[in-house]
């Protein structure tokens, strides 16, 4: 039987490039390649496309292993769902396509900007080509924090209040701004650039000063940002897996030894503790878990996402925080944890991700694109 080709696609222009990369190499380490022939396509911080086995280890060299490297493309155009290598001189006018492969499935592991945001599946879309995870609209509601909390609220689901401002308007007048912020929300706080993930430029506030230097950390990251009313908490997150009929895993609980689970936390270090399943009573596990599936949902989420709640240390009221849609797939990484512990293996999740976009691409061409009025 002819192997699917699947093409990964790893690094990006965004703070998320490194976690890119190890979740890609996690993911490498484990699909089925007696099912799938593997297609590794990396994307440089400055955006450029490039192909071959040796791209992971390519990205993570210097700039000169990049310029020497086969440049590569996808074309927004149905009827070529090729990877092409691109040969000519950099800079120049004038170069050349040759065809590398035709792949069945994109497998994006592109957190944050330009990736996890619906740009890349804008594309992936006008392509016309099965990708995983979520489309367009899911992937940006997520993406964006204020964006989130409009909908989930829309959809009568908990989240903390927040302020949201653009950096144009922090950078006129940073006194009215913070001004504004301690008129609505209390210390502590949560400052966080809108578009961003992994805990980049995030940071935590206890006072006006911490505050002004934790904008000007998210003004580096995002043209909008957001300070979020901070929470004795603990951290709960559920994985969830499906499309139309999205199914949850067990929640898990991440003790941490700082303030709050950071990108050091995250991927530099193996401090932070999980539990899985979280030590809560069964009664809120389960409605943990009907949370996330209510928010995949509520944002048209598809493929695959974490969902990321806090609980109240005082009150044990939940609250949403995030939804990622390509979550981290590290070694370490809470989502494929949380499904081996609900019975469903690494290997096993690749796989039933590969039929989800396979599904979700046979709903889209399920739908007319052309009207034809009648005289």
């Amino acid at each position: 039987m002819k192997k699917m080709r699947i093409g990964i696609l790893f690094g990006g222009r965004s703070g998320e490039h490194e976690v890119s990369i190890m979740s890609a190499r996690s993911i490498l380490e484990v699909i089925d390649r007696k099912k799938y022939e593997v297609v590794m396509i990396g994307i440089t911080k400055q955006g450029r496309w490039i192909c071959g086995d040796d791209s992971m280890i390519v990205l993570e060299t210097d700039h000169a292993a990049i310029d020497s490297a086969s440049a590569a493309a996808l074309l927004a155009d149905p009827a070529i769902n090729s990877l092409f290598k691109v040969s000519g001189r950099a800079g120049g006018r004038e170069f050349a396509l040759s065809r590398v492969v035709d792949l069945d499935v994109i497998f994006p592991v592109l957190h944050g900007t330009y990736g996890e945001d619906g740009a890349m599946q804008g594309f992936f879309e006008l392509a016309d080509i099965a990708y995983v995870g979520s489309g367009v609209l899911g992937s940006a509601v997520a993406m964006d924090k204020g964006i989130f909390k409009s909908v989930m609220r829309a959809a009568g689901l908990p989240v903390l209040p927040a302020v949201i401002f653009n950096r144009s308007e922090y950078q006129m007048d940073p006194g009215a701004v913070i001004n504004k912020v301690l008129q609505e929300l209390t210390f502590p706080l949560f400052v966080k650039p809108v578009n961003l993930g992994s805990s980049v430029g995030v940071t935590k506030a206890s006072n006006p000063e911490a505050l002004r230097s934790g904008l000007d950390e998210a003004a580096r990251w995002d043209r909008r940002l957001l300070v979020e009313q901070g929470i004795e908490a603990r951290e709960i997150e559920v994985s969830v897996l499906g499309n139309d009929v999205p199914n949850a895993s067990v929640a898990g609980e991440i003790v941490t030894q700082g303030e709050f689970y950071d990108y050091e936390a995250k991927y530099l270090t193996d401090e932070s503790e999980f539990l899985i399943p979280a030590p809560i009573p069964e009664a809120q596990l389960e409605r943990v878990r009907r949370l996330a599936v209510a928010a995949f949902k509520a944002a048209d989420c598809a493929g695959m996402a974490r969902v990321d709640f806090l609980l109240e240390k005082s009150s044990n009221e939940l609250f949403l925080n995030e939804l990622n849609t390509i979550p981290g797939f590290t070694n370490v990484s809470m989502y494929p944890k949380l499904w081996k512990a609900s019975g469903l293996e690494y290997t096993e999740i690749i796989d039933r991700l590969i039929e989800l976009a396979l599904e979700r691409k046979e709903q889209r061409d399920c739908v007319e694109h052309s009207f034809e009025v009648m005289h």
